[in-house]
């Protein structure tokens, strides 16, 4: 039991550190990104609102506002024709994901190899779901998940075998279904409007600064940083010796 006593009283002298700002202004190990954000002289259109702090460069903005985009040789036409207020939509959508240092928080490695890494559950402001999917109710798609099987064999997304196109409703059938499924819950459908400082816009005016930096620092700051976890996890597998 001495034992048991030392340890707890040491952990009583260990000052909690928490992630902070190691969840703040970072960027993705991804395949587009910067390796640490910074200012740009000039980024494509609706990537414009990142140009102060971005972990993208000009090239990956252009190529973001493509019909086929060469960031992954997805085509947003794979069902005809989409609606210009649809596909503007999705153009902000890849311009947050690229270019958005203040995605930290909802950062998730891919795999056991630590080499690539993904958000999960970045919470959208409820607005920004519902115009998402009230622009895209007439424009068409063939399945839910974007991230599933297409057919590659032309070298950029289409169809799937057996996977008819439908207008979006039908493979979305509410804005929390569109904003969670189309990336494998790369997103969270928030029930936060954008006034209440909890919820992430996917576009913002530039003029009126990023909201999204606060909110990434609401959400950081309750997050444990690495070092206390280890702490913690030595204590609790050091118990079953005390007995």
């Amino acid at each position: 039991m001495e034992w048991w006593w030392q340890l707890l009283l040491g952990l009583g002298t260990v000052t909690p550190i928490w992630a902070g700002d190691e969840l703040l202004n970072v960027c993705m190990k991804a395949k587009h990104h910067k390796r640490e954000p910074g200012p740009e002289d000039q980024l494509y259109e609706e990537c414009g609102p990142w140009k102060d702090n971005a972990c993208c460069t000009f090239n990956t903005s252009w190529e973001a506002h493509l019909d086929v985009s060469l960031l992954y040789s997805f085509s947003l036409l794979h069902c005809g024709l989409m609606m210009p207020d649809c596909q503007k939509h999705f153009i902000q959508a890849v311009c947050f994901h690229e270019c958005s240092p203040n995605l930290g928080p909802w950062i998730q490695p891919v795999g056991l190899s630590g080499q690539g890494e993904r958000i999960l559950d970045a919470p959208l402001c409820r607005e920004d779901c519902e115009q998402w999917w009230a622009d895209c109710h007439t424009s068409y798609t063939c399945q839910s998940n974007w991230h599933g099987s297409w057919d590659w064999s032309r070298g950029k997304s289409r169809c799937p075998a057996r996977a008819p196109c439908h207008p979006f409703p039908y493979y979305f059938p509410t804005p929390a279904d569109l904003c969670e499924k189309i990336w494998s819950n790369s997103f969270k459908a928030s029930p936060e409007r954008r006034a209440s400082g909890r919820c992430l816009q996917k576009w913002f005016e530039p003029a009126q600064g990023n909201p999204n930096v606060a909110v990434a620092g609401l959400f950081a700051g309750s997050a444990p940083s690495l070092e206390l976890s280890c702490i913690l996890m030595a204590f609790s597998l050091s118990l079953p010796f005390f007995y």
